[in-house]
């Protein structure tokens, strides 16, 4: 974060060293070549997946304290899911990362504001910082923009001490910026070393100086160590983080993490005070998905089930009862079944099923009205004569 510079700016402000114009170089000198991140470190941001990441997004807040533990001022960290639209009006989803801080140092106000858009391979899109210290003689801002475009990571940098502002524009060709690890990458990288403990040997990946040029950023693991926060006591690991200036002094940060990212201490090497937690966070545990049962297929006996058998019955008398109410409701329809018995016990027909629908059929309000003249020998429509036979075989 960038108000850990604030030492670093107070010592860059008082040396009267600011933001350069852009300089013309004549046509013969030749430019130095950029650094470049190596294998290790490129493969280290290749390995982070989607699930991994989803587990660092979370909000926190830390104090700000001298070295004899007197408040001075408040960090707080927040990285989220975001939606980010380019300058070509494509909207993407990505990771959104804001920070901002307010305190004092050596009795001074200064503040620092982050607000980082970054792809899911930690890629910066667009970013945006502030930080301020306000000396009682020359106050000092200093904004910094990052934008990627045109296959190129652009950068706005401006510095204002006093009345005098001075800016300038840097473009990166993006090919070169593989391994690059900006300010709001930096929260999220940490937190995923932190749930994997460990830090990549040998990695060496590239960031932005105080000045704003591109150099080398390293990290070391420092162990476990176990530290008192509030009542109780918590395990952490500690990371070192070293960015080495091409021109200035290397600058170093140590971050004590727990377990699932949350960062419980920081301190910058040489400056007076740091940050810490004040009481223990609720630590984000990775869900264990527990494979899905199975459950063998089984007869199904509903006689033996007693839900079902009890249903059964139910829908028994329910039908019994339906009916029962039906035919008091409906006296005709037990002479119509008498009526029925009995043609049934005088003609004793071999079919039983098709003597029925001829009988019952007539009674059929879809059925289209008889013939005024009706033949004794006419084919009935639920019959399947055979051949050569001319009449019912069941007729008297």
């Amino acid at each position: 974060m960038g108000w850990l510079k604030h030492l670093e700016l107070l010592t860059t402000c008082l040396s009267s060293t600011g933001l350069k114009t852009k300089e013309h170089r004549p046509p013969d000198q030749e430019v130095a070549p950029l650094p470049q991140a190596n294998a290790e470190a490129i493969n280290f941001l290749n390995s982070l997946g989607l699930e991994e990441l989803q587990m660092l997004l979370f909000s926190e807040t830390l104090a700000m304290v001298t070295d004899a533990g007197e408040p001075q001022g408040e960090l707080t960290i927040e990285v989220q899911k975001g939606r980010y639209t380019d300058p070509q009006g494509i909207l993407t989803h990505c990771i959104m990362v804001h920070a901002s801080s307010h305190g004092f140092l050596d009795k001074m106000l200064c503040g620092n504001s982050l607000l980082g858009y970054l792809s899911w391979k930690l890629e910066p899109m667009e970013q945006h910082s502030h930080e301020f210290i306000k000396f009682l003689i020359l106050p000092m801002e200093q904004t910094t923009n990052l934008l990627r475009q045109d296959e190129q990571l652009s950068m706005t940098r401006s510095v204002k001490e006093g009345e005098e502002v001075k800016s300038g524009v840097t473009a990166f060709p993006w090919a070169s910026m593989e391994g690059f690890v900006s300010e709001a990458a930096n929260l999220v990288l940490l937190r995923a070393m932190a749930r994997r403990q460990k830090v990549p040997s040998n990695a060496c990946f590239l960031a932005l100086d105080t000045e704003g040029k591109l150099c080398h950023s390293t990290y070391q693991s420092l162990g476990f160590q176990t530290i008192q926060v509030g009542w109780q006591q918590a395990p952490v690991f500690i990371v070192e983080q070293t960015v080495h200036s091409e021109e200035g002094i290397p600058m170093a940060w140590q971050f004590y993490l727990l377990s699932d990212g949350h960062l419980a201490k920081r301190v910058q090497i040489g400056s007076p005070g740091c940050c810490i937690i004040t009481k223990m966070p609720v630590l984000r545990e990775e869900d264990e998905i527990e494979p899905p049962p199975v459950f063998e297929k089984k007869p199904l006996v509903w006689e033996e089930d007693l839900e079902l058998h009890s249903k059964f019955l139910h829908r028994k008398e329910e039908l019994r009862t339906s009916h029962s109410s039906y035919l008091r409701q409906h006296p005709d329809v037990r002479a119509l079944l008498s009526d029925f018995l009995l043609f049934l016990l005088l003609r004793q027909p071999r079919d039983v099923v098709t003597f029925a629908a001829e009988f019952f059929g007539p009674f059929d309000p879809s059925r289209p009205p008889p013939p005024s003249l009706r033949s004794s020998h006419r084919p009935s429509p639920f019959r399947s004569w055979g051949p050569g036979l001319d009449v019912d075989p069941e007729a008297d």
